[in-house]
């Protein structure tokens, strides 16, 4: 459960793919859409999430080249390894 008043952009971003699937407990939905409220950096990081999430639940493994599919790999495994 998170403290409405204590929530930080950090622990929004760490929360974003629950709130989008709606994972999370109503209390926690309430302080995330609070921080919402008085944030214009992570109602943007939101609605640039939605886009990508969008945009690329259109992608087909074929729309990709060789090259893009490593890159984006390498990328995953980069920010995996320092997490």
């Amino acid at each position: 459960m998170i403290d409405t008043e204590a929530l930080s952009c950090q622990e929004l971003v760490e929360l974003v793919t629950d709130y989008l699937e709606g994972a999370l407990g109503e209390r926690d939905v309430r302080a995330f859409d609070a921080h919402l409220a008085v944030c214009d950096g992570c109602t943007e990081y939101l609605e640039q999430m939605r886009t990508t999430i969008r945009l690329v639940g259109t992608l087909t493994p074929n729309d990709l080249t060789q090259a893009a599919q490593t890159a984006l790999m390498q990328a995953f495994r980069d920010w995996k390894r320092s997490s």
